[in-house]
């Protein structure tokens, strides 16, 4: 699997960010001690965890320490230290570094879950919202939904097929890997463990169902070697799948009723 842009990114600047941080400084040595120096480097830290995550917060915590050590203790230009006081300030800055990357990169992450979780309420309100709708088709919601899982799930493409389409040739041969109602993907009859293996190759099932009954198939494509979505993503997806089952058991129910003349309890659908 690919890494993230954004990590990869992070990473980097972990590595660089601190070590051009010490070089600006290098001019100032002779004007200002290692202890004002160090607090300097906590905050290019901090700014290198909240782009990233916690580890590209550890590691700019070590950078800046070697850094620190290499451009501002004696013997300059190497990585030994030998006076008592560098060494504590080079502890505390590696201590204190680490402490706040991750303090940095967990608000980060509380944040982005935050306004993730907004977004997905989000759309299942919205695809409620069409579903209560005067005027709506069935095909209008399955678009939308289909929009949806693509950016969800960031595939690459989403289409949906009906369950009792005759010759459907997704349903002919082995069954397709099914991304399930738990959020887990299953292969063949066994659980995939979709945050380590990532996708499986070819198209992914995710039934609309209701009522035990399957109304239809979204297949969904994946970007290759994409990072999976995370759970809260997957359960959405599987939500989104479920409101789709229900709009499209509702012109069966009409059927029934105005071919019966009455309504599920066995009262006239044309008065009482």
């Amino acid at each position: 699997m690919r890494m993230p842009f954004r990590d990869l990114a992070a990473l980097t600047a972990a590595v660089l960010a601190p070590f051009l941080a010490a070089l600006v400084l290098l001019p100032l040595r002779t004007d200002v001690g290692p202890t004002t120096v160090a607090p300097v480097l906590v905050v290019v830290v901090v700014a290198v965890s909240a782009l990233g995550n916690r580890w590209a917060g550890a590691l700019a915590a070590l950078s800046a320490v070697a850094w620190f050590d290499f451009f501002h203790t004696e013997p300059y230009q190497s990585f030994d230290i030998r006076d008592g006081a560098d060494v504590e300030t080079a502890v505390l800055l590696l201590l204190v570094g680490l402490a706040v990357s991750q303090l940095a990169a967990r608000a980060r992450v509380m944040r982005s879950a935050a306004g993730t979780d907004a977004e997905h309420l989000e759309r299942l309100h919205r695809v409620m919202r069409m579903q209560a709708a005067d005027g709506r088709t069935p095909q209008e919601l399955i678009d939308r939904v289909r929009q949806d899982l693509e950016d969800v799930l960031e595939l690459r493409e989403c289409r949906f097929t009906t369950a009792e389409e005759p010759g459907d040739e997704e349903l002919a041969g082995p069954p397709p890997p099914r991304l399930q109602a738990d959020g887990s993907v299953r292969v063949e009859g066994w659980i995939w463990d979709l945050d380590r293996q990532g996708w499986p190759d070819g198209e992914t099932e995710l039934p609309a169902t209701t009522g035990g009954r399957v109304r239809g198939r979204f297949l969904l494509t994946p970007v290759p070697g994409a990072v999976p979505p995370p759970l809260e993503a997957r359960l959405v997806a599987a939500d989104l799948a479920v409101l789709t089952a229900l709009v499209l058991e509702g012109p069966e129910r009409l059927e029934v009723v105005s071919s019966s003349g009455r309504t599920a309890d066995g009262a006239s659908s044309s008065g009482r």
